[in-house]
């Protein structure tokens, strides 16, 4: 029986911040709950220039390489006899690996020598990224035949949604797998009422009866921005007074902001770039009256916590991953993905203001779930683990699903 004292725990991921990433930051944060209430923390994952670690647990980087541009990464060494030796040394109770890539692989070669349990997250619809990224059908089927390989040798395959779980299974899974949620590093509660106040007046927001609408991610096509635009004119076009922010940023902005002018959306629609003040950031949450994020990619929608942890209750696409546990009217509003069903949902919402107040407090009584929670349950599933049969464990491929 694994006693109740500090465990050791690696957890393995192919990016770290100052790399901003979804899974970087869901890796960070497991990192800094787990150290601080439960485990000895060490966090692997490789080599970026100038990078310099300043946390209350260990950053251990290994060599690496960069990967192409349309990539953004860089790819560490996990066959590297150094870096074995050093972490077989560390002598880990348990790896917790976050991506099916080169993390996976040196979890492996670790185990081969310490039998140590492997947990592997899957985070992300990643048969998406490697279309849009890697250009040659060939070379995506063995792109997608090594994920495979690498989720089949976990111990234990987590999702992070049911939805994420779904996709993993399009890729050719067949094993068990088990449902552990992100969080979000969002305390509860909305940011004071003079912030919220300086923001309005920063952006000139002084009628009673306006709308404050909010997007918050990669300013991408895939993320369904278009979507946004599309049914934010229609909803212009209604009559409904609005102000809609933008904030984030990535490759298709540029686009995005062009495509929002030519839709006549320039006076009613900002786009702020992106934000790194998390506090910054919660005022936007605050002020909003409801979170506009049709995304169908996202595996998790940790953006949809943010905003319940600040009351604001999201638009999001009925079936899609962000959706899941949110009740259409009750916690959230729920849409199909075209515009004229987004518009009809956000102009009846607007019809009543009160009510969405009420939705917004169901979906932080519902919706919102902190990292420290989240955690809790995965550090509580580390102990079962452990003190289990591994050849007993049931979420993974051993255990086949129909």
């Amino acid at each position: 029986m694994i006693e109740m004292s500090r465990l050791k725990v690696g957890l393995f991921n192919d990016s770290f911040p100052p790399t901003i990433d979804g899974v970087a930051q869901a890796v960070k944060n497991y990192a800094d709950v787990l150290h601080r209430k439960y485990c000895d923390v060490t966090v692997v994952t490789p080599e970026y220039k100038d990078v310099v670690d300043n946390y209350p647990y260990e950053v251990f980087r290994y060599r690496s390489i960069p990967l192409d541009k349309r990539i953004g990464y860089r790819a560490g060494n996990p066959f590297s006899i150094e870096t074995l030796i050093r972490l077989r040394q560390k002598q880990f109770d348990l790896m917790h690996v976050h991506a099916p890539f080169a993390s996976s692989v040196l979890a492996q070669n670790i185990k081969r020598f310490t039998k140590t349990p492997v947990v592997l997250t899957y985070h992300t619809k990643f048969e998406i990224d490697i279309e849009k990224r890697v250009p040659i059908s060939g070379f995506r089927r063995i792109v997608l035949r090594f994920i495979l390989e690498n989720v089949n040798n976990a111990d234990e395959v987590w999702v992070v949604s049911e939805g994420c779980g779904q996709a993993l299974r399009k890729i050719g899974y067949r094993g068990g797998y088990l449902v552990m949620e992100n969080g979000t590093d969002f305390a509860y509660g909305k940011a004071p009422k003079d912030k919220t106040d300086l923001l309005k007046d920063k952006y000139g927001i002084i009628k009673d009866d306006e709308f404050v609408f909010l997007f918050v991610g990669r300013m991408m096509w895939y993320k369904n921005v278009g979507l946004i635009l599309d049914f934010l004119k229609i909803v212009k076009d209604k009559g409904v007074p609005f102000r809609a922010f933008m904030v984030g940023d990535g490759f298709d902005a540029p686009e995005v902001r062009k495509y929002a002018g030519e839709l006549g959306l320039s006076e009613q629609v900002v786009f702020t770039g992106a934000i790194y003040d998390r506090e910054q950031l919660r005022v936007f949450y605050s002020l909003a009256d409801i979170f506009l994020f049709p995304s169908t990619y996202d595996t998790s929608g940790i953006v949809v916590k943010e905003a319940a942890a600040c009351e604001c209750p999201a638009l999001l696409i009925r079936g899609s991953c962000a959706a899941e546990g949110v009740e259409h009217g009750v916690t959230g509003y729920l849409a199909e993905e075209n515009p004229n069903s987004c518009a009809e949902v956000l102009i009846n919402a607007c019809q009543n203001r009160e009510q969405i107040r009420k939705v917004g407090l169901n979906a932080g009584k519902y919706v919102y779930l902190s990292w420290d929670k989240a955690v809790d349950r995965a550090y509580n599933r580390y102990l079962e683990i452990l003190n289990t049969d591994i050849k007993k464990l049931p979420y993974n491929s051993r255990h086949q699903r129909v």
